[in-house]
């Protein structure tokens, strides 16, 4: 061979070894960089999965407190109903038995009307 052409090839072959060690290195970059989008993308996955189950759990107990909440309501409003109802039937049940009274005895409900209301002056005055 030449001694002009021999250079020549060595500088190629160096040159086809340098782009293959340079395309070897690369592919190991690239694979690095896949490894850790991998790890990284699972790793939000496993976070994202984490968040969404706590808010879950989260929004099941407040429906439950606001739904134990409106059942105390409820139970609160029934009996308030009731003890209302109650007091109306016991104050019909005293005016008609103060109606009864007045018609079967009219001279002394006339008579205990006004002490009561005599009574009734004599303290308000002090």
């Amino acid at each position: 061979m030449n001694k002009q052409v021999e250079p020549a090839v060595v500088a190629a072959a160096n040159t086809v070894s340098a782009a293959e060690r340079i395309e070897e290195r690369a592919e190991r970059v690239k694979q690095a960089t896949s490894n850790v989008v991998e790890k990284t993308k699972d790793a939000v996955d496993r976070a994202a999965d984490k968040v969404e189950t706590s808010l879950h759990s989260a929004t099941d107990k407040a429906a439950a407190g606001a739904t134990h909440a409106t059942e105390k309501v409820n139970e609160y409003g029934e009996r308030a109903r009731e003890v209302v109802d109650d007091a109306r039937e016991r104050t019909d049940e005293w005016l008609e038995t103060a109606r009864e009274y007045v018609r079967e005895k009219p001279i002394q409900s006339l008579a205990i009307a006004l002490a009561a209301g005599w009574v009734a002056g004599r303290i308000l005055r002090r």
